[in-house]
């Protein structure tokens, strides 16, 4: 691949430093890269490469010149912004949600429908970081014995929520720690330390959150399965970074745990660490800043016939947002 010129809005956010990060590791031909964000943002200096690079505020002409746009800064910035970066003559890969369910638009995890990426028309969508994780670990599964319906309840880090919810759990801590009255939540909709609350995102009509609505809908479009069951609990738990899920699903076809197992450990993207005597099995302080999402608790469910429960962690700032992105990136 030939260098690029790559523009990166929304990097002074959780997930727009961790693009930097995943750029930098996996060497990504770079020939520029332009650092964008928001007027409060603009002066600072962000670190790649051993260098300090000044952050732009992001305008109309932002775009000039620049080949590809990773973009991490909400739905209406993405609404606003993507048309003009494709106009500019850059593909655009948008984390938000505001192209996901486009039916003109590619949702893409390469390790489960990399052939989505050649309808691209300049933009494709990184899908949620909750439904990456999953989709991940289903695909080997649904391949080999095809799914009827999934369960999954989320155990969904601070950082899901950006800066401003990793400080409030600090603050939470810290005030714990010192028995003094921690600071209102403005972040999160509640105190996050020593707490856990079942709410991520706003809630709909019918009681579920758009959090869970988004693992119901992305994940029949990317695997494929239009009518897909899936019924999703999404918790925010007292983790700093990496979200959790337990999963248990109804396949079409009986599905032997040993096989299951020998699936997932040959799976792209997946590490299975399934030894429960040993005290073995996915946690997110073994999983943060790492790539592979974890597999473990495999076992066969007692509520679906046929059918598999297991438990997953990834770290939802690597895989479940920057790197998903520039996996795409590479394979363009």
């Amino acid at each position: 691949m030939s260098p690029r010129s790559v523009a990166v809005v929304g990097a002074t956010g959780a997930v727009g430093r961790e693009f930097l990060a995943v750029l930098a590791a996996r060497q990504f031909p770079i020939r520029q890269l332009r650092l964008l964000a928001s007027p409060r943002s603009a002066g600072q200096r962000l670190p790649f490469g051993g260098d300090q690079l000044p952050v732009e505020v992001l305008g109309p002409d932002s775009f000039r010149g620049v080949e590809l746009a990773l973009f991490s800064a909400g739905g209406s910035i993405a609404r606003e912004y993507a048309p003009l970066a494709r106009a500019a003559g850059a593909l655009v890969v948008d984390n938000s949600s505001a192209f996901r369910l486009d039916p003109d638009v590619p949702l893409v995890v390469p390790e489960v429908n990399p052939a989505a990426i050649a309808g691209h028309r300049g933009l494709i969508a990184n899908p949620n970081c909750s439904t990456i994780l999953l989709a991940v670990a289903l695909a080997p599964l649904h391949r080999a014995a095809g799914l009827r319906k999934v369960v999954v309840s989320t155990y969904q880090a601070a950082s899901g929520a950006g800066q401003q919810a990793i400080a409030e759990l600090r603050q939470g801590l810290v005030a714990q720690l010192a028995r003094t009255a921690a600071p209102t939540p403005k972040a999160l909709p509640q105190p996050l330390a020593g707490n856990v609350f079942p709410q991520v995102d706003v809630f709909g009509a019918d009681g579920y959150t758009r959090e869970e609505d988004k693992l119901l809908y992305e994940l029949r479009k990317i695997l494929g399965l239009p009518t897909l069951p899936v019924d999703a609990t999404c918790v925010r738990v007292p983790v700093e970074r990496c979200h959790s899920e337990s999963v248990a699903i109804e396949l079409e076809r009986p599905l032997a745990v040993e096989a299951a197992r020998a699936l997932l450990a040959a799976a792209d993207g997946v590490e299975l660490v399934d030894d429960p005597a040993a005290r073995r099995y996915p946690m997110p302080l073994q999983q943060a800043g790492r790539d592979p999402v974890a597999v473990g608790r495999l076992r066969l469910g007692r509520v679906f016939t046929p059918g598999l429960t297991f438990w997953l962690a990834g770290d939802q700032l690597r895989k479940g947002a920057a790197l998903n992105a520039v996996q795409i990136a590479e394979r363009l």
